[in-house]
């Protein structure tokens, strides 16, 4: 038990780490993808590649729980499955264009995501119900307390903004349009990123319905991670659309509305 907290911490500190280094170097995929970072694979293979380890881990660890049936582990489990099995799988099919993704920050995402799905998924399938307080917080009853309903309406507001937005800029060009464009639609008109605030959301309302260190790792590390990305974009789309950008400017911030 406490080798796995001492990972905890590792990773809190990790992100500090990783939160100070982005906002020097931009992260090599998405829209700050260049030659610099090296070879390149397709970015839907990336994708599923990068993403359905956790996606497995997790799974693995429920599927050999005694717990996994419980009704609060249960919807856990299939909350945490719902947002990776599309991010995996549904995510990459959707996207258009022939995007490539550095295989370096493939590899970096795929220990990344092999590490927290080792703490998501021990934590709540095999720690908890073997730890008394947290068996005890995860009983039926936990499923009408306060902040497991805040948890789980917070994770799915989260959801949507950051499906919303992917779609929003999935459909920027039309067929054969190979123009880049500002994106405006939903929360785009108040943030460049509005799919990272959407993540960001999502993993907090994680943190509050686990009430765990493991879901705050999480929600801390996704915080880490996005929000210097959203300064590189920011600043990217100010000099790629300087007009129509500061024509918005005002009103218009990286990654949380009306704030930064």
């Amino acid at each position: 038990m406490e080798e796995f907290y001492d990972l905890c911490y590792i990773m809190i500190l990790v992100g500090i780490i990783v939160f100070v280094i982005l906002y020097f170097v931009d992260a090599g995929y998405g829209k700050m993808v260049t030659e610099k970072w090296g070879p390149a694979i397709n970015n839907r293979v990336g994708w599923c590649l990068m993403e359905c380890p956790v996606f497995l881990l997790v799974l693995f660890f429920w599927a050999k729980s005694e717990v996994r049936c419980e009704a609060t582990y249960l919807i856990f489990f299939l909350l945490f499955e719902l947002h990776y099995f599309h991010r995996s799988f549904i995510g990459p099919m959707l996207m258009r264009g022939n995007g490539r993704m550095p295989i370096v920050i493939m590899g970096l995402s795929i220990i990344f995501n092999l590490i927290n799905g080792f703490i998501q998924g021990k934590f709540l399938f095999e720690l908890a119900p073997n730890n008394p307080l947290y068996a005890n917080l995860y009983s039926n009853a936990w499923l009408q307390n306060p902040k497991f309903i805040a948890g789980v309406v917070i994770f799915l507001v989260g959801m949507a903004i950051n499906w919303h937005s992917d779609y929003v800029i999935r459909h920027l060009r039309k067929p054969g349009d190979s123009k880049h464009y500002l994106p405006a639609g939903g929360l785009y008109k108040y943030v460049t990123s509005a799919n990272y605030f959407g993540e960001i959301v999502e993993w907090v309302g994680w943190a509050i319905m686990t009430w765990s260190i493991a879901g705050l790792v999480f929600a801390w590390f996704t915080f880490a991670n996005l929000v210097p990305r959203a300064n590189s974009i920011y600043h990217k789309y100010e000099k790629e659309f300087a007009d129509e950008f500061h024509a918005r400017r005002p009103k218009l911030k990286r990654v949380f509305p009306f704030v930064y």
